[in-house]
């Protein structure tokens, strides 16, 4: 094999993979993480946070949901023009004292998956660019009673879509609230 012939496969095996993989990291070198823990260790300060920096979309897939400050932060949210949309866990959200229920009435699209034994999901994603995750259900307990944990990752569109694809094939498969109750 010539020398140049090694160069060429050298390249092509060892070196192009690795540019690969480097533009298909979901992060990115400006990406960045907070984290925060409950109770109040800055859990709830956090999800708001992410709430807030969003511009145009929020993905929310919740598991219990009953937390009137987030629910409340949501709304605000889509009162400033970012779309909000709530895919959340049938069993736990199908009452009526539920944040799914007020989100609704406030004009959120909100749909409640029933396909599994749990829609165990706790996430958000926002903008195509943020994603907020972790064991923190978006409940009063969660933020003052629990031992849970958020994690945003800020600055990351290829983990973003993702969860996007996630929220969206639970979306997909979910009946519409107004639909149902």
């Amino acid at each position: 094999m010539s020398t140049i012939r090694r160069y060429v496969f050298a390249f092509s095996v060892l070196l192009v993979p690795t540019i690969l993989h480097a533009f298909s990291s979901p992060f990115p070198p400006e990406a960045r993480y907070e984290v925060g823990f409950s109770p109040d260790r800055g859990s709830l300060d956090l999800v708001q946070k992410a709430i807030r920096s969003a511009k145009n979309e929020i993905l929310v897939a919740a598991y219990s949901f009953t937390s009137k400050p987030i629910a409340q932060a949501l709304v605000d949210a889509s009162r400033r023009g970012v779309r909000v949309m709530v895919v959340a866990d049938e069993k736990s959200n199908g009452g009526r004292y539920t944040a799914t229920t007020f989100l609704a009435n406030q004009g959120v699209p909100v749909r409640l998956n029933g396909h599994y034994a749990i829609h165990h999901h706790k996430f958000l994603v926002i903008d195509g660019t943020t994603t907020e995750t972790g064991s923190f259900n978006y409940t009063g307990s969660a933020t003052d009673k629990n031992a849970e944990n958020v994690l945003v990752l800020w600055n990351t569109p290829g983990l973003a879509s993702i969860y996007s694809n996630e929220w969206r094939r639970l979306w997909n498969e979910a009946t519409p609230m107004g639909h149902k109750y």
